[in-house]
């Protein structure tokens, strides 16, 4: 699916924001739809199926959190919340109403832009490839299960996402900002922290034959970490 073929729906009481997203995601190519009102974005989702949604939280006649948990009782289509609250209890809020990613205005529209291409990037790739397997680790997208050496292992959310984005962009380096940013809605709490660390090396002992010295996930000194698929 090119970026040509997917429509966005904008569900944003703000009439200039909702304006001014509209004409840089048209300018990168996307479809856009828009409602100033959450139920009627409710209806048009229904009608439209877009392919994303940015939703605002605050809305004239329903709140965003209400609309997101509605959408997700009857679709699984990927959904961005907008809102002015920037307070770590309504980020987690949205996310459990079934957001995929939360942004706090204002903001940059290429920092919109970028989340909204990495979700792609996530749907189509398990849209493309339900399977894959890397030396003797089998990653089921679908079912978000794996397998090593035949024996299926349990991995945390955040352990799959890890092993997703290492299969993704197999023999590169990737940063330790650009992972944190992959993985964490919200990536400047865990910026200061070795959390990242802590998730790598839990992973490491469910998929390594020797976690103590790594074959698959290594440590780059002073960047971050590659996946050798070799």
């Amino acid at each position: 699916m090119t970026e040509s073929s997917k429509t966005i729906l904008i569900i944003d009481d703000d009439k200039d924001i909702v304006q001014t997203i509209k004409g840089n995601l048209k300018l990168d190519g996307y479809t856009v739809i828009y409602s100033y009102l959450g139920r009627q974005g409710i209806e048009m989702a229904k009608t439209d199926q877009p392919d994303l949604i940015l939703l605002d939280l605050n809305l004239p006649d329903i709140d965003g959190i209400s609309i997101c948990e509605i959408l997700r009782k009857s679709f699984d289509l990927p959904i961005i919340m907008l809102t002015a609250r920037d307070t770590l209890s309504d980020k987690v809020l949205g996310l459990k109403s079934g957001a995929d990613d939360y942004i706090v205005k204002p903001f940059e529209y290429l920092e919109l832009s970028a989340r909204i291409t990495a979700i792609f990037n996530r749907v189509d790739r398990s849209l493309v490839q339900e399977k894959q397997t890397f030396k003797h680790i089998e990653i089921n997208y679908k079912t978000r299960q794996v397998t090593i050496r035949g024996e299926i292992v349990k991995l945390t959310k955040t352990e799959f996402q890890l092993l997703e984005l290492f299969v993704s962009q197999p023999n590169k380096t990737l940063s330790r900002e650009f992972i944190e940013k992959q993985i964490w809605w919200d990536s400047q709490l865990y910026s200061q922290s070795r959390a990242l660390d802590v998730h790598i090396q839990r992973l490491r002992k469910k998929i390594e034959q020797k976690p103590e010295t790594p074959a698959l996930i290594i440590t780059i000194s002073g960047v971050g970490y590659k996946f050798n698929s070799q």
